[in-house]
C-alpha cells in the first residue's frame, strides 16, 4: 500500500511545520514489498537501487510529486535488511550519482555507506510506569542529575580491550552502574549514524539511524527500555546546527545546495568544516522537526540537548568581517534559525508533554528558556557555561591567589534567575590539553583530590540541575579520548573509590533534600552568608526549600589553611548537625572538620579545601 501526503500534510509541508515526515519519507516495508520516498525537488530523475536490482538505476525509477518535490515508488520483493541507495541525475544526459537515504532507519557501519530497509514497529516496550510519571519526574521542582556518556569509550571488551559493548551489553552494565551512582538521567552523546569516530557523533550523515556500531534500532530501544525500567531518564544530544560534507550525505543532495544554504556566506561552518542547514526551506525544517519527533516517539527519548545553539543564533558565528551577510534588519541574528528553534520547542512540548529540551548556548542571548509565547526560544534549560568557566577558572588558581578573586564564585548568582540553568562539567572540559577534573587544581596529589571533593560539594549544593561526564565521578586521571575506554582500574585505589562514593552520596543527598532542588529558580531558595571577602576563600550560603525552615547550610573553604572555631554568628540559638564532610576518610580525606555548639553559639572547624553541609537538628 503506497503512502501519500494528504492535502493537509502538503499544506504543513509547504509551511515547514510538517513534523511527521518520517511516516512518508524513507523506506517503509509494506505487504507488497517496500515503499520508497525521497525529497529531491531539483533532480531531473531519481531511482532506487540496491542488491535487489543489481544497483541498476534503470530498473526502479521514481515518480515526482510536484507539490512537494518528493519522489516515490513501490518495489516488490524488497525486504527488511536489504541494502539500497538513491541514484539521481541533474539532467537527462548527466552522469548519475548515489546518495544514502536521509530518512534511513539503519545505515551500514563505516566505511560502508548504504542504507538498509528496516521495519521498526516490532519492539515490545515495557516502560509504561516511567512514561506515565515522566512529566512529574522531570518537572522543574524535581532533582535532575545527568551522567553524560560516550558509548564507544565508557567501557570496552575483547582481548585488547578494543571492542565496543553493544546496546544490550550496555543495558546490563551501564544502567545498573548509573543507578548505583545515584544519577537520575543518562545523556548520550550523539548516537545518530556518523562516519568519523573523532567527530564524537557531532557530524551526522544518518539523522534517523542509530549508529550501527553498537547494534540495530531495536537494540537501542532495549537499552532505553532498561533505563526506564530502572527509573532512569534518557537524554540525547541532537545536532540541528550543521552537517558534514561527506559525498553520500546531505551535501548537494539533488545536485544543488538543498539542505545547505546556496549563499556561500551563510553555507559553511568553517570552524568545524561543515555545512549549515538552510532553515528558510520548508523541506529542511520538516526534515529536522520530524527528526526530533521521530526520536521522541519511536525511541521514547526523554529529552533533547541541542548542540551548539550559539552557532545557530548568530550569522557571524566564528566568521570574520566580509564572510557573513546581515539579516534584513542589519543585525547578526539568524532570524530563520531562531524561528526554527521556536517551532521545534513549541512542537516537541505540545506533542510530548514532559519531555525536556536543553540548549548548549554559550552567549548572553536573552530568553533562551523563556516560553515562546513570551518571546523566548522555549527551551526548558540552558547550560550555564558562565558558571562552569568561572568555577574552573577559580579552582585552577594557586591557593594564595584565590582570595583576590571571590567574584568567580559569587558573580554567577547575579544572573542565576535570568534562565533555567543546568550546571555542566561535560566532556568538553576534559578533552585534549584541558586536563582531567582532578588535575585542574595545583598542589600535591592529596591537595588536588581535596580540591576535587570541594569542587563537587560546591557543584551539588549550588542552584541548578547537574551534569557530570563519565569518569569524572571517580577522578579519571587522563584526558578523555574517544579511542579508548575509561581507566576503571583506578577504582583499585582508595582516593578514587572515595570520590566515587562521595559523588554517589551527594547525588542521593541532592535528591533527598528538597532545599537543594525544590526552588532552584526562585531567589527565596538561596541566601549568601559569607562572600569570600572578610574571611578570604571562605564561602557560605543557605539553600532553602519552599518551607524556609527546611534548609541546608553550605560552608566551603577554598583556602590552603584550616579555619578553626569559626563562629557562625547568624545561627546562634539554632542547633545544627553536620550531615556531610568532604574531608571524610570514607571519601579519601583525613577525617578533619567538625561542628559544635557552645552556650547557644554555633562553631565549625573547616580543613583546607573542604566543604561542610549542615542541617537544623531534629
Amino acid at each position: 500500500m503506497e503512502k501519500r501526503l494528504t492535502a493537509e500534510h502538503i499544506k504543513q509541508w509547504k509551511e515547514g511545520v510538517y513534523h511527521k515526515a518520517f511516516t512518508i519519507l524513507g523506506a517503509h516495508v509494506t505487504d507488497g514489498g517496500t515503499f520508497f520516498a525521497v525529497w529531491a525537488p531539483h533532480a531531473h530523475s531519481v531511482s532506487v537501487v540496491g542488491e535487489f536490482n543489481n544497483w541498476d538505476g534503470r530498473e526502479n525509477p521514481m515518480e515526482k510529486e510536484d507539490a512537494t518535490g518528493i519522489w516515490t515508488t513501490q518495489v516488490s520483493g524488497v525486504e527488511k535488511w536489504d541494502l539500497y541507495k538513491f541514484e539521481l541525475k541533474t539532467a537527462e544526459n548527466a552522469p548519475p550519482f548515489l546518495k544514502s537515504d536521509p530518512y534511513a532507519r539503519v545505515a551500514e557501519v563505516r566505511p560502508k555507506t548504504a542504507s538498509l530497509v528496516y521495519d521498526s514497529e516490532e519492539f515490545d516496550w515495557e516502560d509504561e510506569t516511567w512514561l506515565s510519571s515522566r512529566g512529574e519526574q522531570q518537572s522543574f521542582r524535581k532533582p535532575i542529575s545527568i551522567y553524560e556518556v560516550y558509548l564507544a569509550s565508557w567501557k570496552r571488551k575483547g582481548p585488547d580491550n578494543n571492542e565496543y559493548l553493544g546496546y544490550r551489553e550496555l543495558a546490563q552494565e551501564l544502567v545498573p552502574y548509573v543507578k548505583e551512582c545515584g544519577f537520575t538521567h543518562i545523556e548520550l552523546m550523539p548516537i545518530a549514524e556518523h562516519p568519523y569516530d573523532p567527530s564524537w557523533g557531532y557530524q551526522i550523515t544518518g539523522y534517523y539511524a542509530p549508529t550501527s556500531r553498537f547494534g540495530d534500532p531495536d537494540d537501542l530501544k532495549y537499552f532505553i527500555n532498561e533505563c526506564h525500567k530502572a527509573g532512569i531518564g534518557v537524554i540525547m544530544d541532537w545536532v540541528p546546527g550543521h552537517f558534514p560534507k561527506d559525498e553520500q550525505g546531505l551535501q548537494m543532495f539533488d545536485g544543488t545546495p538543498l539542505y545547505e544554504y546556496a549563499d556561500p556566506r551563510k553555507r559553511e561552518q568553517k570552524e568545524w568544516g561543515t555545512y549549515i542547514f538552510d532553515y528558510g526551506k520548508p523541506g529542511v525544517r520538516n526534515f529536522l522537526l520530524s527528526n526530533a519527533h521521530y526520536w521522541c516517539e519511536k525511541f521514547h527519548i526523554d529529552g533533547l540537548r541541542v548542540d551548539a545553539v550559539a552557532s545557530m543564533l548568530y550569522l557571524d558565528y566564528s566568521k570574520n568581517d566580509g564572510e557573513w551577510t546581515p539579516n534584513k534588519y542589519g543585525g547578526n541574528e539568524h532570524l530563520e534559525a531562531i524561528d526554527f528553534l521556536k517551532d521545534f520547542n513549541t512542537i516537541i512540548h505540545r506533542e510530548f508533554p514532559g519531555i525536556l529540551t536543553m540548549a548548549e548556548e554559550s552567549t548572553s542571548w536573552e530568553g533562551v528558556t523563556k516560553p515562546v509565547h513570551h518571546g523566548g526560544l522555549g527551551f526548558d534549560y540552558k547550560w550555564n557555561m558562565g558558571w562552569m568557566n568561572d568555577t574552573l577558572s577559580y579552582i585552577k588558581k594557586e591557593p594564595g591567589q584565590r582570595h583576590d578573586d571571590p567574584d568567580k564564585i559569587t558573580f554567577p548568582m547575579m544572573y542565576n534567575y535570568s534562565e533555567n540553568f543546568l550546571l555542566p562539567f561535560s566532556h568538553d572540559e576534559v578533552v585534549h590539553l584541558k586536563d582531567p577534573m582532578v588535575w585542574k587544581s595545583s598542589g600535591n596529589e592529596q591537595q588536588q583530590f581535596a580540591n576535587l571533593r570541594l569542587l563537587y560539594t560546591y557543584f551539588f549544593s549550588h542552584p541548578g540541575k547537574k551534569l557530570l561526564f563519565m569518569g569524572n565521578e571517580f577522578a579519571e586521571t587522563s584526558e578523555w579520548s574517544e579511542g579508548y575506554a575509561l581507566h576503571w582500574h583506578l577504582l583499585d585505589h582508595s582516593r578514587h573509590r572515595g570520590i566515587q562514593r562521595m559523588v554517589s552520596d551527594l547525588n542521593r543527598f541532592y535528591q533527598k533534600e528538597k532545599s537543594l532542588h525544590e526552588i532552584d529558580r526562585e531567589n527565596e531558595g538561596f541566601e549568601w552568608i559569607e562572600l569570600g571577602r572578610e574571611t578570604p576563600c571562605l564561602f557560605a550560603f543557605l539553600r532553602k526549600a519552599r518551607d524556609p525552615a527546611d534548609h541546608i547550610l553550605c560552608i566551603l573553604n577554598f583556602a590552603d589553611y584550616p579555619l578553626d572555631n569559626y563562629h557562625l554568628s547568624p545561627f546562634d540559638g539554632v542547633q545544627y548537625e553536620l550531615v556531610f564532610n568532604s574531608d571524610s576518610e570514607y571519601y579519601g580525606g583525613q577525617n578533619r572538620g567538625s561542628h559544635y555548639g557552645k552556650m547557644g553559639k554555633q562553631y565549625v572547624s573547616v580543613p583546607p579545601f573542604t566543604g561542610l553541609l549542615l542541617k537544623p537538628a531534629d
